[in-house]
């Protein structure tokens, strides 16, 4: 069996996991791993890839998975399908996944290639499900409860700012898909813990959440990489009302995101050129093997 070759790009929390993932698929080859530091240093899990600064510098790759902040993703996809190289991202900025998906859509009709973006849990799979949960009861109300646990996005945007040396953004529930944002900092020598505060809570991350920040002498300290997601929806089917559906999961953040990535990076090859989200992709295709394989098995 040819099994696609995947480059993953950047090599944080998800880049790691991701890189596991890929080991785990029995359809995937590792082509190698872009970091800016290239070999420099390189760890020693990574001794038996190819470590460039530079994803031209790898052979053969059939599809690149973007483990890069969220606000770099459009710049990586853009430039990296234009080298005739299907992209993947877990790009989190609910209110820019229109214009992101409009503007790579003609990127990747001109390159005749695919990109999947804003494929983690949320937005990603948990999108799939709301979908699902909307179609099931079209009239009524859905709430997304996350947490409480780490944001990987929300932790990469603090570290950001000026004068955070390493952050932790832990997300608590309030019900009825409110919450609170609960972060935790390292400030650098000569930060003030006021003016961080202000740059953070004027961030479109946090705007529009309750959110309180706080100085600790380690962030590793008080570091969980633990998650979980509460869906309800309640609402009408035909005519008939009181329907009520709930969906739960406990997770490692960066380890399922990983494992979605993956997926979506095997439905690439399934799917026309252009741009796309989890809920426009079938389901099926994100597991390995033939749909008759699949269908036999699990419908």
């Amino acid at each position: 069996m040819k099994k696609f070759r995947a480059a993953v790009v950047g090599y944080g929390n998800i880049g790691k996991f991701t890189v596991e993932a890929l080991e785990a698929a029995p359809d995937f080859e590792i082509a190698g791993i872009v970091r800016r530091q290239g070999d420099k240093n390189k760890p020693a899990e990574l001794a038996d890839y190819d470590v460039v600064d530079d994803i031209t510098k790898l052979k053969d790759v059939d599809v690149a998975i973007l483990a890069t902040p969220t606000r770099s993703c459009p710049e990586y996809s853009a430039k990296i399908v234009a080298l005739g190289i299907n992209t993947v991202d877990s790009y989190d900025i609910h209110t820019g996944i229109l214009d992101y998906r409009t503007s790579q859509m003609e990127n990747c009709k001109k390159a005749g290639k695919v990109s999947v973006i804003s494929a983690g849990w949320d937005p990603g799979s948990d999108s799939v499900v709301r979908v699902l949960m909307e179609s099931l009861a079209p009239k009524g109300l859905t709430y997304t409860n996350f947490g409480p646990g780490m944001s990987m996005g929300h932790s990469v945007c603090v570290r950001s700012k000026q004068g955070v040396k390493e952050a932790l953004s832990v997300t608590i529930p309030l019900g009825e898909g409110i919450h609170r944002r609960m972060v935790y900092v390292e400030l650098e020598e000569g930060a003030k813990l006021e003016d961080v505060t202000a740059e953070i809570k004027a961030d479109p991350y946090f705007a529009h959440d309750e959110t309180h920040v706080f100085a600790v002498a380690s962030v590793d300290d008080v570091k969980d990489m633990g998650h979980g997601v509460n869906l309800v929806r309640k609402g009408v089917s035909g005519k008939t009302q009181n329907q009520r559906f709930e969906f739960n999961m406990s997770i490692n953040n960066p380890a399922l995101t990983a494992q979605v990535l993956v997926n979506v990076a095997r439905a690439t090859f399934r799917l026309q050129p252009g741009c796309y989200t989890m809920p426009e992709i079938p389901v099926i295709d994100m597991l390995p093997g033939t749909r008759e394989e699949i269908v036999a098995t699990l419908v």
